[in-house]
């Protein structure tokens, strides 16, 4: 019994001098600015694309992983409190969709596809949990001082607003790229069609990333996040199939060509019904896209206030 009492009494006083050594109270004021870097790959979730399966919305079930393509970012964070970072980033992403590569009977039928270049900028407020190692000078602790004294994790989630640019571009069965909103293809703007879209949209940034700090400036991490558009035509695919005769009289055979290339798979697919309604070509749900980034920061070194001296006399 007695041995069994200093045991835990000794492990209670351990556990209190690394909680103090390792838990600084104001050490996350040194970790206050950073810069960082952030390269890896996107995909897109959206009408075009997909698995081999029926399309899901907005689920990463759905992602065509070979579809996935590059991404680049460049941000800043300030970290204000011991819990909660605010963040500003401009990003760079490809995305891509190609119903060809799915074997969903519909999806391929249709045959569409796309890729864009998106630029994003968002601003975004991250929370988490910081844990800072620190060494100390009793009972052991000496010994890891010097391989935990400058290492720090973090574990942070956040949620965002930003802005974007997109412009689509579809592959012809010649194999040249050509822009799709200047086609028209879903008779945009034309008697009974759509709205002309925008090439620019807002967004929802949201996800989560990992980082280690080392040496109290070098950052190095993961980072994940998907993207909760307002749009419809990062794809340029938004509602139904336009009637091909006015769409030609008005933009020519390559916009009909590029508006319905189906494959012929399920008779009368892109055609309107018997009353007359137009075919589905893309469903209502807003895009999105994802991406998974590794990341590289720099963080600057607090300043040290510079002590005042006091007079003797």
């Amino acid at each position: 019994m007695k041995k069994t009492l200093f045991f835990l009494s000794f492990v209670a006083l351990n556990t209190g001098l690394f909680a103090q050594a390792f838990l600084r109270p104001h050490e996350w004021k040194k970790y206050k600015r950073e810069i960082y870097f952030t390269t890896g790959s996107a995909n897109f979730l959206g009408d075009l694309g997909g698995r081999n399966r029926k399309g899901t919305d907005y689920s990463p079930a759905d992602l065509n992983i070979s579809q996935s393509r590059t991404a680049f970012g460049l941000g800043a964070r300030y970290k204000f409190d011991k819990f909660f970072c605010v963040s500003a980033k401009l990003d760079y992403l490809l995305v891509k969709g190609n119903d060809n590569l799915t074997t969903d009977i519909y999806r391929n039928n249709r045959n569409l596809n796309f890729k864009s270049n998106i630029y994003e900028f968002s601003a975004r407020i991250e929370g988490g949990i910081q844990r800072i190692k620190r060494g100390g000078g009793h009972y052991g602790v000496q010994k890891n001082y010097a391989r935990y004294k400058n290492i720090a994790h973090n574990l942070m989630g956040f949620v965002g607003f930003g802005v974007f640019y997109f412009d689509p571009y579809g592959l012809t069965p010649q194999g040249n790229w050509v822009r799709l909103k200047p086609l028209h293809t879903e008779g945009e703007g034309l008697p009974g069609g759509p709205k002309v879209y925008k090439n620019y949209s807002f967004c929802i940034p949201m996800g989560g990333y990992y980082k280690l700090i080392l040496k109290k400036i070098y950052a190095i991490g993961v980072e994940v996040c998907y993207r909760k558009t307002f749009t419809d035509y990062i794809d340029d695919v938004g509602t139904s199939y336009y009637d091909p005769v006015v769409l030609g009289q008005y933009y020519g055979p390559l916009a009909v060509q590029m508006a319905d290339p189906n494959k012929g798979a399920i008779y009368g697919a892109t055609k309107p019904d018997a009353s007359g309604n137009p075919a589905q070509r893309g469903d209502k749900q807003k895009d999105t896209y994802v991406s998974i980034e590794v990341t590289f920061g720099y963080i600057f070194k607090q300043q040290r206030k510079s002590a005042r001296l006091r007079s003797k006399f």
